[in-house]
């Protein structure tokens, strides 16, 4: 099969997106080697991370080459490309299809993350809401197949688009190749992880204030790993207001080995988000090894599987209630870090995601 892609973000986007896009190249690459992908991109930042794609067995890279370049050749030409190069199928990897796609000679399927522009609509301008609720409507009518990257997310795409439940596939994000292979803890303090965007959606606040109720043998630092704006400014405001700055470590961004080490040694990894499209975070810590306290809202206990501890995000003292378990109940941790674990290899394994994004192309073929 010809398989042709919407790369933009593998090869502009180091966080989220791009993430996602580089990993399902990764896994199809590794278990469909007979099939030719190709991966349409209307600019290139050339890296350590985007350069093994631009060599890699089985890819072809494709960009503009006549006078319409940019997000006007992604958008308005690329339909023409998918026909120019005999696409079977075309993949639009993270919420979005180009114009004309039914069209085309080729199936299409789109991938949706979320619409949080839906559902936390302070965190975005009123332009971005109105363009982003554009791109996803067309991308969810005019395409053969949707894929969710969680129940919660194909029930959201049901409640604000009306489609059909039956068009939707639900697979889980892959997780990057790294976090299947463990490797050792380290001797280092004692700490708990935090890993993500600084925005209100992600609820940063509620583990800082669920730390001021922590009795004081459990005051254990929290190393923060993400960047924010006037969310982080707010966060911080608080921290030092309450004189917390001793207890909380910014760490800004690292590299994914460091972020395999980071939870690898941490105690506990917390993650009390209001909303998340599937909550990639969690599923990292877990195959680390790391036991996590998540919310009880969303997706997160999709991702989080039945050893993880759900709290309310809204109640601090809820939060503040699992990470005390976690911490101090030792045989009841053990559990869930092994059973954490397991769920997570066993659900999340490349393989098992390979192979289901493969049935869902393969159901959308004539």
């Amino acid at each position: 099969m010809r398989i042709g892609f919407d790369a933009k973000r593998l090869y502009n986007n180091f966080t989220g997106l791009g993430n996602h896009s580089r990993t399902t190249i990764d896994i199809l690459t590794d278990e469909f080697p007979e099939n030719d992908y190709f991966l349409y991109t209307p600019k290139i930042k050339r890296n350590n991370i985007t350069a093994p794609y631009l060599q890699k067995q089985g890819c072809n890279t494709i960009t503009p080459k006549g006078l319409i370049r940019g997000s006007l050749w992604r958008t308005f030409e690329l339909a023409s490309c998918i026909n120019h190069d005999k696409i079977d199928l075309f993949h639009g990897l993270s919420n979005e299809l180009p114009v004309g796609i039914r069209h085309s000679k080729a199936r299409s399927v789109v991938t949706i993350h979320d619409v949080a522009f839906r559902t936390f609509t302070d965190m975005y301008h009123w332009a971005d809401r109105q363009l982003y609720d554009l791109k996803w409507k067309y991308a969810v009518n005019n395409a053969d197949r949707i894929i969710a990257i969680s129940k919660c997310t194909k029930d959201d795409i049901v409640r604000f688009y009306d489609v059909d439940e039956n068009k939707i596939d639900v697979v889980y994000q892959p997780v990057a190749p790294l976090f299947y292979t463990p490797i050792p803890k380290t001797e280092c303090e004692p700490y708990m992880l935090y890993v993500g965007s600084v925005n209100s959606r992600k609820n940063l606040l509620g583990i800082v204030k669920a730390m001021e109720l922590l009795p004081k043998d459990l005051d254990l630092p929290l190393y923060i790993v993400g960047n924010g704006g006037e969310y982080k400014k707010t966060v911080e405001s608080y921290i030092q207001q309450h004189g917390m700055q001793d207890s909380i470590k910014w760490l800004g961004s690292l590299t994914i080995k460091e972020l395999q080490q980071l939870y690898t040694n941490a105690q506990l990894f917390i993650y009390p988000s209001f909303y998340e499209g599937f909550g990639l975070p969690v599923v990292e810590a877990m195959l680390c090894g790391c036991p996590v306290v998540t919310s009880n809202v969303s997706c997160l206990p999709e991702a989080a599987g039945p050893y993880s501890l759900l709290a309310n995000p809204s109640e601090p003292e809820d939060i503040k209630d699992k990470i005390e378990k976690a911490l101090q109940d030792t045989s009841f941790r053990n559990r869930m870090i092994e059973g954490s674990r397991e769920y997570a290899m066993f659900t999340f394994h490349p393989t098992t995601l390979a192979n289901r994004l493969m049935e869902v192309y393969q159901a959308t073929m004539p």
